[in-house]
């Protein structure tokens, strides 16, 4: 019940909306683009992630080899600095209130995430 109110509340003012909605446009162009559908598959999976981050946790896929690699090195010079330093900021300024401390949270959960994107699933944690 505690992780339905977060997400809730996480939508509403942790800006849950905004960074799913920012993640999705993103997969939208990838997938124009054709040869990035893999980066839209990823920001798809970043999408559903930021939209509901309480009670989910990133592990490593384990099919994932040297072309999910390769690709997440191409993602981090072009995107992923930059996705996961707005994330690590944005928590720190959460994190300055009592009551953005669980969203700040949230916000340091998407650091890896927004980093490091491919080759990786969203699972339910225990």
């Amino acid at each position: 019940m505690i992780r339905f109110v977060l997400n809730l509340l996480w939508l509403i003012l942790g800006g849950g909306i905004v960074l799913a909605l920012g993640y999705f446009v993103a997969a939208v162009i990838c997938f124009v683009l054709i040869i990035t559908i893999p980066f839209g598959v990823a920001s798809l999976r970043l999408a559903s992630y930021s939209l509901w981050p309480f009670g989910r946790t990133l592990v490593a896929k384990p099919g994932a080899g040297v072309p999910s690699g390769l690709a997440n090195v191409l993602w981090v010079l072009l995107a992923g600095w930059w996705l996961a330093l707005t994330h690590l900021l944005a928590g720190i300024a959460l994190c300055v209130t009592i009551i953005g401390i669980p969203f700040g949270i949230a916000n340091f959960k998407l650091v890896p995430a927004a980093f490091w994107p491919l080759g990786r699933e969203v699972v339910e944690a225990p």
